[in-house]
């Protein structure tokens, strides 16, 4: 093709035939949703010389900092950063985790410029500290560039974008973990049979999750992430979530009835990935990542800081260097099997626990707080045990050799705001589950079904298996707060949170989760289950029960110890 505005880094035996029309209509619109539509159709996608000239648009239109360098600063500093250089050798900035840089359809020349580019953006940014994706997006935009200079140009406008609700690339070592940490998060609840494979081959799962910005930023081939770039320029960072969570179901429905190619899960998820025009064509890679219901833009900014909050309190902030090559801190543990026993489970049964927490929680390491065994069975001993800690984890064992449990946000002593009345605290984030005879987990109800959450968090319990079920929400469902997180976080009023736990020193109530709710007696003794929305999901256990053995776990912070 001769494409002599675009082409000049582009290797064009390398690159899809289906790219080179030569005759681009024009791209008129500039309407967000109109935009949005486009983009997800591909309209621009046919169209080398179209995308070029689309991408200079909307990248031009990035609200950014005042002094953002252009092209005019690329081309005073240029020589001055790299002339020295033998230019086949150049260094990588340390702040792109030292991974490869993707090729994609690039002749020599354009492989050497996406070098000199990251060094001169390196100069000029001496504020970013982690940004292994950077070296993509040079490779990437410099394909529809017309030069060095005008790519080190978008590049610049988009790390220099200074728009609060608009996030565009993660450029430190805590918004990157915090980042990985959300999209374990939102795998957690939108790709469960993914997860619970993932959860049977990996032995941390969550490490496996940190690597999703690579799927996107490095495996994927040109086509495919052009695509997902297409949409992302106009729609920002959910889309990137989208895509990933897109992936993750593909590779389980193409890989999780056959055996795993390797030992090491995260390298069979990156071949997949790197082989997908094998199995799945970008567009119905896009069609998928958009059939997934997801959170508003605002409730993922929520999660997000939440994410960053523990960090933080952990004092993960940065990566650490060892010896001259930069090495990035593991911050995803799994339970330690010499620090644990438990006489409910097993090591790999509250490692798979563990996999279903929150990340910003599977930090920590469980840490026991109460066993009937050693404690006694006694409510009021029970809550002297675990009160003041937050959350907790509830393991029961019955006398018929059933598991079951409860993943609980809030602090026990939250029971005492309502004086003697049971009434019912607890946010979105808590769910029961069963590991015998069988494992399953059950979400809190209101996650599916918002429709059934009551606005007040702290109506009364009219009796023993009471449970929000057919109120309707007042509030609008794109400013209902994420039900991943606990509201003290943000100081936001009571009516926001949710209903799952209530204690009283009569018994105590946990439940919701797919309409799954559980009760102990005041002695702990005996235990029942009751199905209130019940969506067809097996029961808890069974419907009374004796108990044998309680326990509960506390989360030991050993990150910052």
């Amino acid at each position: 093709m001769d494409d002599t505005e675009y082409g000049r880094f582009v290797d064009w035996d390398k690159l899809d035939s289906t790219v080179l029309s030569s005759s681009p209509k024009e791209l008129s619109c500039s309407e967000f949703n109109e935009l949005k539509q486009l983009a997800r159709q591909g309209y621009w996608a046919k169209s080398h010389t179209l995308r070029a000239k689309v991408y200079q648009k909307l990248i031009m239109d990035i609200p950014c900092r005042t002094v953002t360098p252009d092209a005019h600063v690329y081309q005073d500093i240029v020589g001055k950063i790299v002339s020295k250089r033998a230019l086949g050798s150049l260094p990588l900035p340390e702040f792109v985790d030292d991974r490869q840089v993707p090729s994609y359809c690039l002749n020599t020349e354009g492989i050497v410029s996406v070098r000199k580019i990251l060094l001169c953006i390196a100069n000029q940014f001496p504020d970013i500290s982690f940004c292994p994706a950077l070296p993509s997006v040079v490779a990437l935009l410099l394909h529809y560039s017309p030069d060095e200079a005008e790519c080190f140009e978008k590049v610049c406008r988009i790390l220099a974008c200074n728009d609060q609700s608009k996030r565009l690339i993660d450029q430190t070592f805590l918004a990157f973990e915090s980042s990985c940490m959300t999209f374990g998060d939102l795998v957690n609840k939108y790709c469960q049979g993914a997860h619970k494979l993932l959860v049977a081959v990996s032995e941390d799962v969550l490490e496996v999750y940190s690597d999703w910005q690579r799927w996107l930023f490095g495996e994927l081939p040109l086509t495919y992430i052009a695509r997902v770039f297409d949409v992302f320029l106009v729609e920002g960072y959910k889309v990137l979530y989208r895509v990933a969570l897109a992936l993750l179901k593909f590779f389980h429905k193409v890989r999780g009835k056959q055996p795993l190619e390797s030992d090491n899960i995260k390298r069979d998820i990156r071949t997949f990935i790197k082989d997908i025009a094998k199995s799945v064509t970008p567009e119905k890679l896009l069609e998928k990542a958009f059939a997934i219901r997801l959170f508003s833009r605002k409730e993922i900014q929520l999660l997000q800081m939440a994410n960053e909050k523990a960090l933080q309190q952990k004092g993960i902030t940065v990566k650490h260097k060892r010896a001259s090559s930069p090495i990035r801190q593991n911050v995803h543990l799994a339970v330690h099997a010499e620090n644990f026993k438990s006489e409910i489970v097993s090591v790999k049964e509250m490692r798979d626990i563990w996999s279903w927490i929150p990340e910003r929680f599977a930090l920590c390491q469980p840490q026991l707080l109460y066993t009937n065994l050693e404690h006694g069975s006694s409510l009021n001993r029970f809550y002297m045990h675990c009160e003041g800690h937050e959350p907790t984890l509830l393991l029961i064992r019955t006398t018929a050799g059933e598991v079951c449990g409860a993943f609980l946000s809030t602090d026990w002593s939250e029971r005492k705001r309502s004086g003697n009345t049971l009434s019912f605290f607890g946010t979105g984030e808590c769910f029961v589950f069963r590991l015998q005879p069988e494992v399953e987990r059950y979400e809190w109800v209101v996650i599916k079904h918002p429709e059934l959450a009551r606005v007040a968090g702290t109506e009364a319990a009219s009796n023993a298996s009471s449970f929000p079920s057919d109120s309707k929400s007042s509030s609008d469902p794109s400013d209902r707060l994420s039900p991943f997180l606990a509201t003290r976080h943000f100081n936001l009023p009571s009516k926001t949170a949710s209903m799952f736990m209530a204690g009283s020193i009569d018994c105590i109530i946990i439940g919701g989760g797919d309409g799954q709710a559980l009760y102990l007696d005041a002695d702990m003794n005996y235990g029942r289950t009751s199905h209130c929305n019940t969506f067809n999901n097996l029961p808890l256990c069974s419907e009374t029960f004796q108990i044998s053995t309680v326990e509960m776990w506390g989360f030991k912070d050993i990150m910052s110890s």
